[in-house]
């Protein structure tokens, strides 16, 4: 992504989310007894950043969720279906950030609200820096990591279904897991 960002009167920079080098995964319980991962590959937002008071920067963040990928084309197409994402009517989930407390520059909390299927609930990720510095091509990047879990039932991603012996087929907690590396837009 070769975007770059203004910086404005107030100290403000605008860093754009580099897909090409980001990464979005969860993990789910599968059977009780094993955990499915996946991955969503269209994944793009930006950071407007706060030069002066790096806790009052803001994150936007739109994941689509057609890109959903567990490496099994039938389980995909199930979970692109109205049982649960149903893409056709909710193409996209949405993060955006309402506070951050801690230390930017190392280990922080990034508190905000994520939307699925129209449904929203605040969320905390454990939000890690993991450094600045020039691109070959002269331009500037940085990345953050984030973890974080949530319960799918809480944003209308409720099928589910019982086992023989006891139990479900699924886990109710999804665990995130949030790796972006940023570019700052040009001027």
């Amino acid at each position: 992504m070769t975007t770059a960002a203004t910086p404005t009167t107030t100290g403000t920079t605008t860093w754009s989310i580099d897909p090409a080098h980001s990464l979005v995964e969860f993990a789910v319980k599968h059977l009780m007894i094993s955990t499915v991962k996946g991955r969503f590959g269209d994944v793009k937002g930006t950071i407007t950043y706060n030069e002066s008071q790096p806790t009052q920067s803001k994150v936007q963040i739109e994941i689509a969720t057609g890109s959903i990928d567990t490496r099994a084309d039938q389980r995909d197409a199930h979970l692109r279906s109205p049982d649960f994402f149903d893409v056709e009517r909710f193409p996209t989930m949405k993060f955006t950030s309402k506070r951050i407390e801690g230390d930017t520059t190392g280990e922080f909390k990034l508190i905000g609200d994520l939307t699925i299927r129209d449904q929203t609930r605040e969320v905390v990720l454990d939000a890690e820096f993991q450094g600045k510095g020039k691109d070959p091509w002269g331009g500037e990047r940085m990345g953050f990591e984030a973890k974080g879990k949530i319960n799918r039932k809480e944003f209308g991603l409720t099928w589910n279904q019982a086992l023989e012996a006891g139990g479900w087929l699924l886990g109710d907690d999804i665990k995130m897991s949030i790796e972006v590396e940023l570019v700052k837009n040009a001027g």
